[in-house]
């Protein structure tokens, strides 16, 4: 099992390098929302549609919200507005893990998937594209950057909570996940994130704090998923990545991550 992880991983990031290496830029991001809207069928079963007619339906309608979100997020005030909406909205998803990890139905769950995938794949886009006012950084580089650096947070609190880990961190919604897992993920955070300060050249304690914060904000997108697969019934969100499970379990930490640190990147270009 652990060795189909890897080599599924692997594959991952080649097919990754490829896309962001060599599909120019407007065919980069069809493939960044296909793989949405893949999330957003996977999401429809984690709701418990009955039947496939209202699972297309669901797809249908966050390809309508991407394009509409799409074109409102233009300004730069009315990008800021749902960046700063978005990272409110995983403030309440944290609450609601640790306050009310049982409390669903299919509307609150479809709703949240709305909120979980919209946001991102349009972050995603302005990361790609133009990545802040003024700002001369690289954005297929930094789109890059962020995927290496959120998996390789999920990488390093897989091993280290799996050698290490004693103490739950969300029981009722995902009992194999612990603190130990969460400081090994930080740890490596770190060494991902000093690379990235060198390389965009970039304030290394300003850059170091928001990638911290992207990885904390990333493990409340991967135990939201948890908590609504729990609510399906399920173990992964699908089996189209042997070892992994659905694209939901892969995008689930950089749904959260990918606004946070768009939003992020403006206050760390902003230190003197």
């Amino acid at each position: 099992m652990l060795k189909q992880r890897i080599v599924t991983a692997v594959l991952l990031v080649l097919a990754l390098l490829a896309v962001i290496l060599w599909v120019p830029a407007r065919g980069a991001l069809a493939i960044f929302a296909v793989v949405v809207l893949v999330g957003a069928w996977e999401w429809s079963s984690l709701a418990r549609f009955p039947d496939a007619a209202l699972r297309w339906f669901y797809v249908a309608v966050v390809a309508l919200a991407m394009v509409v979100v799409w074109r409102y997020s233009q300004g730069e005030q009315q990008l800021q507005a749902l960046l700063l909406a978005t990272l409110l909205w995983w403030v309440v998803a944290f609450l609601w893990i640790a306050l009310a990890p049982t409390a669903h139905n299919r509307t609150t769950v479809a709703g949240s998937g709305l909120l979980v995938l919209v946001p991102a794949w349009v972050a995603i886009a302005h990361l790609y594209l133009k990545p802040g006012a003024g700002t001369s950084l690289p954005g297929p580089q930094l789109v890059l950057f962020l995927l290496l650096l959120v998996w390789a947070a999920d990488t390093g609190a897989f091993f280290v909570g799996r050698r290490f880990g004693r103490i739950k961190l969300a029981p009722r919604v995902s009992p194999r996940k612990t603190w130990e897992g969460v400081l090994g993920g930080l740890a490596a955070a770190v060494v991902v994130a000093t690379i990235g300060a060198n390389w965009f050249h970039l304030r290394r304690v300003a850059f170091l704090s928001l990638c911290l914060a992207v990885v904390l904000i990333s493990i409340v997108g991967d135990l939201t998923e948890s908590m609504f697969k729990r609510y399906a019934g399920v173990k992964d969100s699908g089996s189209i990545f042997p070892g992994h499970g659905g694209v939901l379990d892969r995008i689930d930490s950089i749904t959260a991550a990918a606004p946070t640190f768009l939003l992020g990147l403006r206050w760390v270009e902003a230190q003197p």
